[in-house]
């Protein structure tokens, strides 16, 4: 299965016809995946039915796009492709790189949340992150501000638990964990 990506795709999957693949013949097409799953199952439907094999009942997923860096199986729950897919549309494509990050589909509600609840920003460092949060709670440092390691700060702050990153198009995105 291979895997393409840019920023401005839409999530979209294609499905390949497996009595025709096994056949040594290419049957599929790309369904928008921000259809409904019901809609994504008629495409397939229409897809097997137009096959040039005889009963052609089972299908794969071979390829997608804009899923960014997440990686789909050849067979996974069309409820969750659609899923994952529109709520892609709707956080952007920083939304699977949090999915990613929590493990994947199945992990669909913690992602959403993180996104909706806990998303600090992006930096170019995370150390960036530190200095702001210092300063956005009020944190006096004057004088002090030149000797304070924010990348340290930032550091202890991830280790500790208190925050998580996810890397996504050169810059660094922070959440609070829960």
């Amino acid at each position: 299965m291979s895997h393409r990506s840019t920023n401005n795709d839409k999530p979209r999957i294609y499905v390949a016809d497996l009595a025709a693949y096994n056949a040594g013949r290419l049957h599929g097409a790309w369904i928008d995946a921000t259809l409904s799953p019901d809609e994504i199952n008629e495409e397939i439907q229409k897809i097997l039915k137009s096959s040039p094999e005889p009963d052609a009942e089972e299908y794969a997923i071979h390829d997608y796009e804009g899923f960014g860096g997440l990686h789909l199986s050849e067979n996974p729950d069309i409820d969750s492709i659609s899923q994952v897919a529109n709520l892609i549309q709707e956080h952007g494509p920083l939304f699977a790189a949090v999915v990613e990050h929590f493990g994947g589909t199945q992990y669909l509600d913690d992602a959403v949340q993180a996104m909706e609840e806990s998303y600090q920003g992006e930096y170019d460092e995370i150390s960036d992150w530190a200095e702001q949060f210092a300063k956005d709670t009020g944190a006096s440092m004057d004088n002090y501000e030149n000797y304070i390691d924010w990348e340290r700060v930032a550091n202890d702050a991830e280790m500790g638990g208190d925050i998580f990153t996810v890397e996504f198009d050169g810059k660094v995105h922070v959440f609070w964990s829960h």
